[in-house]
């Protein structure tokens, strides 16, 4: 019984172990001339609709000294919004705006669709102008 138990688990594991990439969040890398920072998508049906127009190359505009934004090639589906958001936070204005934030602050309603977090220095994006982005899945 006990060698029975063992297997269980050993087979348990092992299938765990290979949908494991199934259940992994998609990451992307973001790249400009002022430096490039890797992010996590959240797990929704907006940042999968992303993960599927991949590259993408995006002149982004400065806006409110908080952020960057430029416009997506198709709109995204809708997904749960917020407020709230990080220095880091990728995010989605209307359907078809992108948004990196380089501060922590606050939008006004309908919110925002969060789309993933930045896991880098989104610093390299607090200047003004514009800035040319490429955005890739990662390896």
């Amino acid at each position: 019984m006990k060698q029975i138990f063992s297997a269980g688990l050993i087979a348990a594991a092992f299938t765990l172990n290979l949908g494991g990439s199934a259940l992994a969040q998609d990451h992307i890398l973001i790249s400009s001339e002022w430096g490039n920072v890797s992010a996590e998508l959240a797990d929704n049906a907006a940042a999968r609709a992303l993960v599927a127009m991949l590259p993408l190359t995006i002149e982004m505009d400065d806006h409110l000294r908080q952020e960057k934004t430029g416009d997506l090639p198709a709109t995204l589906p809708a997904a749960p919004r917020q407020r709230e958001f990080s220095a880091g936070t990728l995010g989605l204005w209307s359907s078809g705006d992108f948004v990196i934030y380089y501060r922590d602050g606050r939008v006004p309603q309908p919110g925002i669709v969060i789309l993933g977090q930045v896991r880098g220095d989104v610093s390299v994006f607090d200047r003004p102008g514009k800035v040319t982005v490429k955005i890739e899945k990662a390896p």
